[in-house]
């Protein structure tokens, strides 16, 4: 098995202010309390004696490793990334950090959040910008019908509400 990973799409640069506060507070996180302990138990681990046959000290220069790879996504990502704040002029249709409310053809309502690509969280019904369904859904409003089409097939819905949360 290969451990090659195709290149992933661009992805949008947008965050809502609470997605830009969340992966804010993890960096700040990261580099001010976890990288320190860390840091501590692999300087501890080391003065053990033999590195070579030490799991303490293995186990923790990887955790550095991949503290240090995460400190790095992520002010680079901060940097790249523009926090959409204001509501739009029409808040009847669906744009970014729109809530909106679906019905499928079985009847059935799911209620999805447009955020950005860093944000996604299915238990929140938080989907991404770049997600079939937000492409689909963008700029229409209540009682419009989409297709959308999904790698199981198309499924249409007919947007039964779109509103904003307060301070979007």
């Amino acid at each position: 098995m290969s451990r090659y990973r195709p290149p992933q799409g661009k992805r949008s640069a947008y965050i809502t202010r609470e997605g830009w506060r969340t992966l804010e507070r993890e960096l700040e996180w990261l580099w001010r309390v976890r990288r320190p302990e860390v840091t501590q138990a692999v300087a501890e681990a080391a003065a053990m004696g033999d590195r070579s046959e030490n799991a303490e000290y293995i186990y923790g220069k990887k955790q550095l490793r991949e503290i240090d790879r995460r400190v790095r996504y992520l002010s680079k990502r901060l940097d790249e990334l523009t926090v959409v704040q204001e509501r739009p002029a029409d808040p009847t249709r669906i744009r970014f950090g729109a809530w909106f409310e679906v019905e499928d053809d079985a009847g059935s309502l799911n209620r999805y959040r447009i955020v950005g690509p860093d944000e996604i969280d299915p238990e929140q019904h938080f989907i991404s910008i770049d997600s079939p369904v937000a492409r689909a859904v963008l700029g229409k409003g209540a009682d419009d019908e989409v297709a959308v089409r999904l790698p199981a097939g198309e499924v249409h819905y007919v947007i039964t509400a779109v509103w904003y949360p307060d301070g979007t």
